[in-house]
């Protein structure tokens, strides 16, 4: 795990957009295809407003959420209305997004034909994560039904996540997906952030999901 620290959140952004863009460049080299992982919340925001205007071949990439709510994509809650606005915007406008939701589908009936979606983009090629302070990370909590399932070396590409404290039902990319992501990144802001993912990294995934995903990760975070 590399850690990286900045002076402030401002810096950050940038810094990681210019990150972002210098990995895609450079998975672009290789493949004819390849995928963008990202995360929905108030944090990933201003990365991609610097990286949606990078000058690449943005018809050749897939972006898609690492996790998504079981909600409209025209809800305030819904990560892909984020991602579109934030993201696939100027010069990424060009990149197809790849939904994990199927509106008016119980999300356990349309996951096989959400994975054969996500087949073609698979290994996933870049990764941005982000971390709760209970330690979850996309949609893999602490104590949900199925975790152990969804962190498993041999899970399927993605799970329904069900939980207490969230008011819908969520689909995430499963632990060995993230995992396997060739470019991974992790932002964090702010001290409780920071302490629980060193807690993480002394606990087993089922307490601390983020720590399935560690192997060969960046860290950025700002105070």
């Amino acid at each position: 795990m590399n850690f990286q620290d900045y002076a402030d959140r401002d810096m950050l952004a940038i810094d990681v957009a210019n990150v972002l863009a210098g990995d895609i460049e450079a998975a672009l080299l290789h493949h004819d295809m390849i995928s963008l992982a990202v995360p929905g919340g108030t944090t990933p925001g201003p990365i991609f407003d610097g990286l949606c205007a990078a000058d690449l071949e943005w018809d050749r990439v897939r972006v898609l959420p690492t996790d998504e709510r079981c909600v409209p994509s025209d809800d305030a809650r819904s990560n892909e209305k984020l991602i579109r606005e934030r993201l696939l915007t100027n010069r990424a406008s060009a990149a197809q997004y790849v939904p994990l939701y199927v509106p008016g589908r119980e999300p356990e009936a349309a996951l096989a034909e959400v994975e054969t979606l996500l087949a073609p983009v698979l290994p996933l090629s870049v990764l941005v994560l982000g971390m709760g302070e209970d330690m979850h990370t996309a949609s893999l909590f602490p104590g949900m039904a199925g975790l152990l399932d969804a962190l498993d070396s041999h899970a399927p590409t993605l799970a329904v996540a069900r939980t207490d404290a969230q008011p819908e039902p969520r689909i995430t990319l499963t632990g060995p997906v993230l995992d396997g992501a060739l470019s991974k990144h992790l932002v964090i802001f702010g001290a409780s952030k920071r302490e629980a993912l060193e807690r993480a990294m002394t606990l087993p995934p089922e307490e601390a999901p983020i720590s399935a995903v560690l192997r060969g990760m960046t860290v950025h975070w700002a105070e």
